[in-house]
């Protein structure tokens, strides 16, 4: 065996055509290797110019011309929310494609954190590098609801740079934390146009996640992850002892029943390690993530760009910040240098954006994931172009296969023109403001109500008639809510 594998074989023809030179082989070996990435079911479509357009690039201040940096994101189904490094709030209405914008007043301190809230009022909360936080009641056309644009401020609790902000489900109840450790409590009555806000935590060091559901507040520092319950204010620490190395190391709650002894929690762990832990912070399953890396890792298509620009990518991949995303067993993770989408059910990566920019925020609802990264530029990733929506049935079947290349429309490339930007007029609520040198109470006593656990909201909405001119009714919603 080995002589004949070693006897000489014919002599290969002479070709009679001209020889590929180096450079076309060198070309047609990147290719090759380009052609070898597979695909992510989750792409861009089109560049958000529409978005992008509508904010300045820069603002005259006096005699003074100053750069606008984007420097946070958040997105629901009706609204884009992203903070300016001028203190300026842009919120885009996807429905109506108009933008607004909502000035803090006082200290042009950059936005560091947006939060939407949709419930029996639109709600958008925002804080500031220098603590503060503010929360915006955006005009309702529900009748009965809000008409006014309020704003309810919260200063002086918090003495770092606000990283994160979570809502109850409701709206009562919002949570912000800190780079210093503090995590606030601020309640809310939109009604009487009271909040009361006070602080519920402190950690030594930052807060960099939080998630709020079933009365379990589930915060993530630099060096541990922890759950706080408000009925009882009992703190139960995920696992037995700190992380050995600090790092913004996030945790996320897993869709559950509305019964708070059903929670369980997915945290990251340094060496790409997942926690699995029941509500009581015992860890159940430790999933080893670094495997799924041995293969081929499916990547983002991005819409191609005139100048792009690469990026440091450290040695050592690591998880970041998580939440759950689209489908059970889906959760996405980033941290600066990248964003990955894993399926642990199957145990499969289902896509990754890695070397493509500073990344700055990540935000998702539904199959949309939109990134900010660097200064100024705005991703969206999804299964299908903006506006178009796949049933429920037919995109099980797309991704019944994470690694299954979806059928799917080609770019046209066209953008939408921006509408104008509009200033709305803003009613300040809350009592006094904290007096110079002065701590304590930041705001005027009021009747402490009780919490209400369920209710119901009434909205109003538009129903489509089949086979009868394709005209809209209005129809009354009732939608239940639960402050979980």
């Amino acid at each position: 065996m080995t002589a004949a594998a070693e006897s000489p074989g014919p002599e290969p023809e002479a070709s009679s055509g001209p020889s590929r030179s180096e450079p076309d082989r060198a070309g047609l070996v990147c290719i090759m290797a380009a052609e070898a990435i597979p695909s992510s079911v989750l792409r861009e479509f089109c560049p958000l110019y529409y978005l992008l357009n509508a904010i300045p690039a820069k603002v005259q201040r006096g005699f003074r011309s100053v750069l606008v940096y984007l420097t946070a994101l958040d997105c629901s189904a009706d609204f884009l929310a992203v903070g300016s490094s001028i203190g300026m709030l842009y919120l885009y209405c996807r429905r109506q494609e108009h933008m607004n914008k909502y000035n803090l007043e006082g200290k042009c301190d950059a936005i560091t954190a947006v939060k939407l809230l949709s419930c029996f009022d639109d709600l958008v909360a925002v804080g500031t590098a220098s603590g503060r936080v503010a929360v915006f009641q955006l005009v309702s056309p529900l009748p009965g609801r809000n008409k006014q644009l309020r704003r309810f401020d919260v200063v002086g609790l918090h003495k770092g740079t606000v990283t994160c902000l979570t809502w109850s489900a409701n709206g009562m109840k919002l949570f912000s934390g800190d780079d210093k450790g503090r995590v606030v409590f601020s309640a809310l009555d939109l009604d009487q146009g009271v909040c009361k806000p006070e602080l519920l935590l402190e950690e030594p060091s930052g807060v960099v996640q939080m998630e709020y559901r079933h009365q379990m507040l589930l915060v993530s520092t630099q060096h541990r992850s922890l759950l706080y319950c408000t009925q009882t204010q009992e703190v139960l620490q995920l696992g037995t002892k700190p992380r050995k190395s600090s790092g913004r190391f996030g945790a996320c709650f897993l869709p559950a029943l509305c019964k708070q002894s059903d929670l369980q929690v997915y945290a990251a762990r340094p060496g790409l390690r997942l926690w699995r832990s029941d509500v009581r912070g015992k860890v159940e399953d430790t999933r080893l993530l670094k495997p799924l890396f041995n293969t081929q890792v499916p990547q983002f298509e991005l819409f191609p760009r005139p100048d792009p620009v690469g990026a440091y990518r450290p040695a050592d991949r690591q998880l970041g910040l998580l939440s759950c995303f689209l489908r059970e067993g889906w959760i996405l993770s980033w941290n600066e240098y990248s964003i990955y989408v894993f399926d642990c059910i199957n145990e499969v990566i289902v896509g990754a954006l890695e070397s493509s920019g500073d990344i700055v925020s990540v935000s998702s609802c539904d199959n949309e994931i939109f990134v900010l990264k660097g200064d100024r530029d705005i991703l969206r990733l999804s299964t299908c172009p903006e506006g178009m929506t796949s049933s429920v049935s037919e995109l099980s079947a797309r991704l019944f296969s994470p690694l299954t290349t979806p059928t799917i429309l080609q770019p046209t490339g066209s953008v939408e023109t921006a509408q104008p930007i509009r200033t709305m007029a803003i009613i300040v609520e809350g009592g006094p403001t904290e007096e110079p040198g002065g701590g304590g109470q930041l705001w005027e006593e009021a009747e402490e109500q009780e919490e209400v656990q369920v209710g119901l909201c009434f909205r109003w909405g538009r129903v489509q008639i089949p086979n009868h001119q394709n005209q809209a009714y209005p129809a009354l919603q009732i939608i239940l809510l639960s402050d979980c």
